[in-house]
């Protein structure tokens, strides 16, 4: 048996070296970011208000959250693969045209924020950052580590990241369940840190699963969405946007849920009336992940300022809901209506889901990209007049 011991040392040195080398990408030449691949897809089932129109803007597979650069680099993280992805409309024609692989082997990169310069990126249990990445997007390099303590749980492990009007870097960390109560409290949290990785503090509790927070223009204050706990039935409980006011506000999670149910195994531990309530219920199920304030000036003047939420879609409702863009209106920091502004991605009769929206983002020209993890595009939806 000793014979087998060395083998057995060589073969885990080669598993670790071939791990560690997938991070760094040497050399990344680009390819083409549109292929005949997308034509396929059945845009015209999509459903917008009169004078939208909507194409796909390039892709990438598994495309999750996006960040934009000043000079219009997309940059792209995702869930079920390894990889982070840098975009470019080379030409200006609001159709990408190159596409590089920036890092692979990486453990759900979902989240991607680009300051200063500087790319960061959101593992599980770490936040890494490629510098100066825009000048070196063929030889990338391997990506710093700036943060790494986080929980190695993959149940919602995957990370939404945005720097905040504060200039700290914005991690949310969720639930490693369904429903449970956490004695740590950095589980179902919003934390924050200096972009160097220091400083590291819980801004928001009872927040089960949030992918996906912005702020809004004006004031400053953080919008998030939050995906409701399941087996509760078709209906319940809804799925949550909220909006903090201030650090060490409490959310309910897993107490309370909607700002109004009593969880049937928590909730008489503590009462909802100690929770900030939601800013605004959502459909049960309808997993709210990436949105935006609308800030650009193509769309109607309707829309300025308003709240568009990509609702990836539910994964256990006997009927499916979600799968669509959301259109939260919004009138002196508070929701005052909650609508579909686009639609089509489930076939309501036959129950069948072709993509599933993930985030969004508002272009300079006043167009917006939305990412589709399951149709593997990255759309941009336009106002024709």
């Amino acid at each position: 048996m000793r014979r087998l011991v060395a083998p057995v040392f060589v073969l885990l040195a080669l598993l670790t070296t071939a791990y560690t080398s997938l991070n760094t990408i040497e050399t990344s030449e680009p390819e083409p970011a549109l292929t005949s691949a997308s034509a396929a897809l059945p845009l015209e089932s999509i459903r917008l208000p009169k004078g939208f129109a909507i194409s796909v803007y390039a892709e990438v597979d598994n495309a999750r959250s996006m960040a934009m650069s000043p000079s219009g680099i997309l940059f792209v993280g995702n869930r079920n693969e390894d990889k982070v992805y840098a975009v470019q409309d080379v030409n200006g024609d609001f159709k990408a045209d190159k596409r590089w692989v920036l890092a692979s082997g990486l453990n759900m990169p979902n989240g991607v924020a680009f300051r200063d310069g500087d790319l960061y990126i959101a593992e599980v249990n770490r936040i890494s950052r490629i510098r100066a990445v825009e000048s070196k997007l063929d030889k990338p390099g391997k990506p710093e580590i700036v943060y790494d303590k986080y929980p190695t749980e993959t149940h919602h492990g995957w990370k939404y990241i945005a720097f905040g009007p504060d200039g700290k870097l914005y991690v949310p960390v969720g639930a490693p369940c369904n429903i449970c109560e956490s004695k740590d409290p950095v589980y179902a949290s919003i934390t924050r840190m200096n972009p160097d990785g220091t400083g590291m503090e819980v801004f928001a509790s009872g927040v089960r699963n949030t992918v996906g927070f912005t702020w809004q223009p004006g004031t400053n204050q953080i919008w998030f969405t939050d995906n409701g706990r399941d087996m509760l039935g078709d209906d319940v409980p809804p799925c949550e946007l909220n909006t903090a006011t201030a650090k060490g506000q409490h959310f309910g999670y897993p107490y309370c849920h909607g700002g109004t149910i009593k969880d049937p195994e928590f909730g008489d531990k503590r009462p909802c009336s100690e929770f900030v309530k939601p800013a605004q219920n959502l459909g049960a199920h309808v997993a709210p992940l990436g949105l935006k304030f609308y800030s650009g000036n193509q769309f109607p003047a309707a829309y300025r300022n308003q709240l568009f939420i990509a609702e990836h879609g539910s994964w256990n409702r006997s009927k499916k809901s979600g799968y669509k863009l959301s259109l939260v209106r919004v009138e002196n920091g508070k929701s005052v209506g909650y609508e579909t502004f686009a639609s089509g991605w489930l076939d309501e009769a036959t129950q069948k889901v072709w993509g599933r929206p993930v985030d969004v983002l508002v272009l300079k020209d006043g167009s917006m990209l939305v990412s589709d993890d399951q149709a593997n595009v990255i759309y941009r939806i336009y106002y024709k007049g």
